[in-house]
């Protein structure tokens, strides 16, 4: 009977071991197909005569699916199953990535779209799976699955450049097929499992009644504006500053490994404080500082570009962790979920474009910049009330 039971407990281990390194590999996609399209972004709107405003919606469009998407996929999930979704998100990201990189400027942007709807998936389902696997474990789980995210992208930043020197833009965006193609090999053994997102019937619109559900939602939707803007011009602004695209591009994929470090120091501290304002604040300030050092000292950008990751990066963990913790129910995990997705990319997807529209009229990336920089006070104040102790039931919560 002993050896019975070391051999289930065993197999137990390989099995989550194995779903772990399955929900990692999925969370590589999440950014850096996306991403990774910065620093080429002046090299595609030289290939296609893009204003700055078109060029934008490169990362406008997948933002936009993220929002559109995000209600649906759970609902897809409850009927062809939490595992086959997530498989089926992969293998959308790596049709849009091949069809993305086929030469047309109609193929670029079609693609980018079909990329935005398989990340969409992941976005939505991949907290929720968290949730309902490894709840004693939530926060730290999450803070990984972050860190790879970021450290993906900050790969596909650095190479982008590279690449399109050495093999074109269209083999470097074609280079992303990698991350998809080996997370659905690893993925391949969940598909023997058909379960829903969550046990149990739940009312998915029930959080959207909900204080504290909102100022989640729209903590997490003003750092997405500011993170995606930011991502989507940085390496034109830093080009304007003297910068060369190498350098920018390395500057590019900083901002993506700054934005994967706080996971590393924010799970310990979450813990142990009975709320996380004076944490959400705090971060917020530092993608604040970040900004203002970019307008006032952009010689430094070394040093204001990985201020500005760590605090976006810490923004983004401490939300993510926030749709966990201020729930009761991996339902209410997965409609909050949701929600913070749909109207937080919303807002994001606006971004890129408008600010590069407000670009073209006012030649002036410091306008960007400060915008940039009045949204993240915003964030904070909605960190603030969002890091109060507290649940999401129905259209209340207890503190």
């Amino acid at each position: 009977m002993d050896n019975t039971s070391t051999v289930s407990s065993r197999r137990a281990v390989t099995g989550a071991g194995w779903l772990i390194l399955g929900i990692l590999l999925i969370a590589a996609n999440l950014r850096a197909p996306v991403t990774g399209v910065g620093p080429l972004i002046e090299t595609l709107q030289q290939a296609f005569g893009f204003s700055a405003g078109i060029a934008g919606l490169l990362l406008t469009l997948p933002l936009a699916c993220f929002a559109l998407l995000s209600p649906v996929s759970a609902w897809v999930a409850r009927g062809f199953g939490l595992e086959r979704t997530l498989f089926l998100a992969m293998l959308l990201v790596a049709a849009g990535i091949v069809l993305r990189s086929t030469g047309s400027a109609t193929a670029l942007l079609v693609g980018t779209c079909v990329i935005g709807c398989g990340i969409a998936g992941g976005n939505v389902l991949l907290p929720s799976l968290l949730k309902r696997d490894f709840p004693d474990d939530l926060t730290r789980l999450t803070a990984i699955y972050a860190l790879t995210m970021n450290t993906a992208s900050a790969l596909g930043s650095v190479c982008a450049v590279p690449l399109a020197d050495a093999l074109g833009w269209s083999w470097a965006l074609a280079a992303f097929i990698v991350l998809p193609l080996v997370a659905m090999l690893v993925w391949l053994p969940q598909l023997a499992r058909h379960t829903p997102p969550a046990a149990g019937p739940a009312k998915s619109g029930s959080v959207w009644g909900s204080a504290v559900a909102w100022q989640v939602t729209l903590f997490l939707g003003t750092n997405s504006f500011v993170y995606y803007v930011v991502t989507a011009w940085l390496p034109s602004i830093l080009v304007v500053n003297g910068q060369s695209a190498v350098v920018a591009g390395n500057l590019h994929g900083l901002l993506q490994f700054s934005s994967a470090v706080p996971g590393l120091l924010l799970v310990p501290l979450v813990k142990r404080m009975k709320d996380q304002r004076l944490i959400a604040v705090g971060t917020s300030a530092c993608a604040v500082l970040g900004v203002i050092g970019l307008i006032a000292m952009p010689a430094w950008a070394i040093v204001w570009v990985p201020m500005f990751g760590f605090g976006t990066g810490a923004v983004f963990i401490l939300g993510l962790a926030f749709v966990g913790m201020r729930v009761s129910t991996p339902q209410q995990a997965a409609s909050l979920s949701a929600m913070a997705q749909c109207v937080g990319y919303l807002m994001a997807a606006a971004g890129p474009m408008l600010m590069g529209r407000v670009h073209d009229v006012v030649g002036d990336w410091n306008i960007v910049l400060g915008i940039c920089g009045a949204m993240a006070v915003v964030m904070g104040v909605f960190g603030m009330l969002a890091g109060r102790a507290g649940k999401v039931i129905g259209a209340s919560h207890v503190d």
